[in-house]
């Protein structure tokens, strides 16, 4: 008997192995009866896209390579020719995001980020409140233009030297958390507070290594490594644990877990008191749900609305609704909402309500351990030298390509489009490609001058004239496999348009008719928002618009009506860290456990949803003309009809 057992569990176990080619190989064959025995066009579209949809939730494939499934099914099957699918996945945002790409590589190749980052946390000060709120900001306005994921790797490690910071101050003296000292007056008795300090501790502090944590081309799928440093980060394992999803602007991600001993004995080491692991908890989840919310904020902020803007001006391209300006001006509200409410979720849930003690800017009601984690950020800060020319350049750029953005077509007044005689040419790719292209032709070093700074110094050492960005730089964060994933979901929605499946889809919707707008809403955004905590992101948002399309045609209501929510929506798979890269970085600093996260990330949800829609309900009826069933809908359904 027990070797009977013993031969079924180890069947079981290579079964288990085998699931992703089980699914590759089974799902297809499964599926083949349908365009079989109904051999229509329609038919045969709705295999491709169920294979497809499967192949993705599963991830039995990479995302990538199943988003090439349409371009061998679709010729095969009759659907579409395959110079009409090859055609579908290169597009206007591909350009887009290239050029959004350069400016990401300027910024994180001359360590302007840090010094935003560094920059608005001295601002916010030490107060645990005041630095969650503070950290949340920064990290939020990185992420309006660098992905989720990079975002979130780049902000972690200075938010956990400052915990560490505070941990280990907390270690070195037990009474640390509840005694308050006066503030120094002056320069002199700050310095002589210090020179009192035991220099032990101090070395213990302040020893800092986290320069060695590299983060190897983490947008491409990559690891994201972070070695013991002040005892900051996570040793690097021999045998890591990977998990791979899809958001913000990334491809596939591939997360380095710890080793889970180490996340098991940091959790059941005691902190110096529960206050500390509290604040740690706070801080570590804060700052992922902080890049969920920047990214709603741009067109190019994630993936998803990238995805949304190119399917939906593919789908009605009579409609000229949707530009980086009135996505901003419908999004930027909800993400200040969002802001602050998840920031007042995460005070309660971890730090309680006595917010006059955590944050207070008064500087005589600061603890010991606050005053050397302020210490802290100013030597990081300081380690970044005054501002380079490199940096300079690429703020202005960064300014200049998001004023361009605005003043293409802001609606209320004539855009600089209107200066050209030819119109409906230039997009925001233009603007985006042509900044990105001057990037690598600029030099790093200031013209007609001898010297140079010392960071740009030393990228340059070798090249007087090297430019700001090399195509090593850019190959480094460009996401090849998001720029397959999109173009398969493109490809998707023209077999559905062309076949006449997104009308079939639509009339087998109609007993929904008798719901009014704001229902069918909220039920793609619950939808949605349940789906993409166990399915990536991109991949859901593609399988769920053509469907909603077709419903809010065949119940003549603005399509935006329910694309614009469901695509903010998708982004809120914040319970789980399988929900997206963010939350798998942020759970590998061992400060939360997954009980932590769902709590924490259940309050964010429902706050994401209420947030999108009130901002659906009221802004964006007078911004959108969401009242009205659009001309350009009308004559969509017409032809899809015919």
């Amino acid at each position: 008997m027990r070797l009977e057992a013993a031969a079924r569990m180890d069947v079981f176990r290579k079964l288990w192995a085998a699931r992703k080619l089980i699914v590759v190989v089974f799902i297809p064959l499964f599926l083949l009866p349908l365009p079989l025995i109904h051999p229509t066009s329609e038919a045969c579209c709705a295999y491709v896209l169920m294979v497809t949809a499967v192949y993705w939730v599963s991830e039995a494939v990479p995302l990538g390579a199943a988003a090439l499934v349409p371009a061998f099914l679709y010729p095969l099957f009759g659907v579409l020719k395959s110079s009409e699918v090859a055609a579908e996945y290169c597009k206007d945002t591909t350009l887009l995001l290239m050029g959004v790409i350069c400016l990401a590589a300027s910024i994180e190749k001359w360590n302007l980020h840090k010094r935003i980052a560094l920059r608005m946390v001295m601002i916010a000060g030490a107060k645990p409140g005041m630095l969650v709120l503070g950290f949340m900001c920064c990290t939020v306005f990185l992420s309006m233009w660098l992905s989720n994921t990079s975002t979130t790797a780049m902000v972690m490690p200075i938010a956990e030297a400052v915990l560490q910071q505070l941990i280990c101050t907390g270690l070195a003296d037990g009474h640390a958390d509840s005694e308050t000292v006066e503030a120094p007056e002056d320069d002199s008795a700050a310095s002589e507070k210090e020179d009192n300090l035991d220099k032990n501790q101090l070395e213990l502090l302040y020893h800092n290594n986290s320069s060695v944590c590299s983060k190897q081309e983490l947008t491409t799928l990559s690891e994201v490594q972070c070695c013991e440093g002040n005892g900051v980060g996570l040793e690097a394992t021999s045998n890591p644990t990977y998990i791979r999803h899809t958001n913000g602007l990334l491809p596939q991600v591939a997360i380095e877990f710890p080793n889970v001993k180490r996340i098991k004995a940091r959790r059941d080491s005691q902190y110096p008191t529960k206050r500390d692991h509290m604040i740690c908890k706070c801080l570590s989840l804060s700052i992922t749900y902080a890049a969920t919310i920047g990214g709603l904020i741009t067109i190019t902020g994630t993936s998803t609305n990238l995805i949304f803007a190119e399917q939906f001006n593919n789908r009605y391209p009579d409609a000229k609704v949707i530009n980086f300006g009135t996505w901003f001006i419908f999004s930027f509200p909800i993400a200040i909402i969002m802001l602050v409410l998840t920031w007042l979720w995460l005070h309660f849930l971890f730090l309680g309500c006595n917010f006059r003690e955590t944050c207070s800017w008064s500087k005589k009601r600061k603890t010991r351990r606050e005053m050397l984690s302020e210490k802290r950020i100013h030597e990081e800060y300081a380690k970044l030298g005054p501002i380079s020319y490199p940096e300079v350049v690429t703020g202005v750029f960064f300014i200049l390509m998001t004023l361009l953005w605005f003043t293409r077509e802001p609606g209320f007044v004539p855009g600089w489009t209107s200066l050209f005689e030819k119109k409906g040419y230039r997009t925001d790719a233009t603007v985006s490609v042509l900044l990105g292209f001057l990037l690598f032709l600029i030099p790093a070093r200031r013209p007609f001058s001898s010297s140079c700074s010392s960071s740009s110094c030393r990228n340059t050492e070798s090249d007087p004239m090297a430019p700001m960005i090399t195509w090593k730089d850019f190959q480094k964060l460009m996401p090849w496999e998001i720029v397959i994933l999109v173009g398969g979901g493109y490809a998707l929605a023209a077999g559905c348009k062309v076949s006449g499946l997104s009308v079939w889809i639509g009339r087998q919707l109609e007993p929904m008719s008798g719901l009014p707008p704001w229902a069918v809403t909220l039920l793609a955004c619950l939808l949605v928002s349940a789906v993409t905590e166990f399915a990536s992101n991109p991949a859901t948002l593609t399988v769920f618009l053509p469907i909603l399309s077709a419903l809010s045609e065949t119940l003549r209501i603005n399509p935006l009506h329910t694309l614009i929510p469901s695509t903010m929506c998708v982004s809120f798979g914040v319970m789980l860290p399988v929900g997206n890269p963010p939350n798998a970085i942020v759970f590998s600093y061992g400060h939360v456990k997954i009980s932590d996260m769902v709590k924490a990330g259940f309050g964010v949800n429902l706050i994401g949803v209420v947030v999108v829609m009130l901002a659906i309900s009221t802004w964006g009826v007078p911004l959108f003309n969401l009242n009205e069933f659009p001309d350009w809908a009308v004559a969509r359904n017409v032809t899809g009809g015919l």
